[in-house]
């Protein structure tokens, strides 16, 4: 099963992508796990890919394009994994399909959470990069660049909607459903 988990920043994907994947017995990747890694040790990709997430905008294609090409060439993604972070950009369906083929997604699962409540829910989080101000440019740049991509998913009928408000467990079990599982 390859699942795309699509959504705002903060609208709780990477949580329920680790809970999810668990459950299904397939890896969740991240392609901001990636990143942090990168910047939690230090390399030189790190300290760039760190300025440009302090600032709420997205690494560039080129870099998260070849990160995730390794990353999907390991055998444990092989039966199968649920993507969360990427795409986000028209330019990088492209460069997905071009990885897996047009046809390579079973479900791209949309976490619907309304921008207050997104805020609300960050603000209560009390990281450092969680600024009203950076999470509702976070929210208008996800409107931009990533919320055009949900009509593409929908055109090929894969696109599913799950509530992304409530309480951990509930919204899991929400997604589960949503994949018929």
């Amino acid at each position: 099963m390859r699942i795309l988990f699509i959504g705002p920043p903060g609208a709780g994907k990477g949580t329920q992508a680790a809970r999810v994947a668990d459950r299904l017995g397939i890896p969740h990747i991240s392609t901001g796990d990636m990143f942090r890694h990168h910047v939690s040790t230090g390399t030189e990709l790190g300290r760039l890919v760190d300025s440009i997430m302090k600032a709420g905008e997205y690494v560039p294609d080129e870099i998260t394009v070849e990160m995730l090409r390794d990353r999907l060439a390991e055998p444990d993604a092989a039966k199968g994994y649920i993507l969360d972070g990427f795409p986000r950009t028209a330019g990088q369906v492209v460069a997905l399909d071009g990885l897996i083929g047009v046809d390579g997604l079973d479900t791209a699962l949309e976490f619907a959470i309304d921008e207050d409540a997104l805020v609300e829910r960050l603000l209560g989080r009390g990281r450092a990069d969680d600024s009203e101000d950076t999470i509702r440019n976070r929210f208008k740049v996800y409107q931009e660049q990533t919320a055009p991509l949900l009509d593409l998913y929908r055109d090929r009928g894969i696109l599913v909607a799950v509530d992304g408000l409530g309480e951990i467990d509930v919204v899991t079990e929400r997604i589960l459903k949503a994949l018929g599982r």
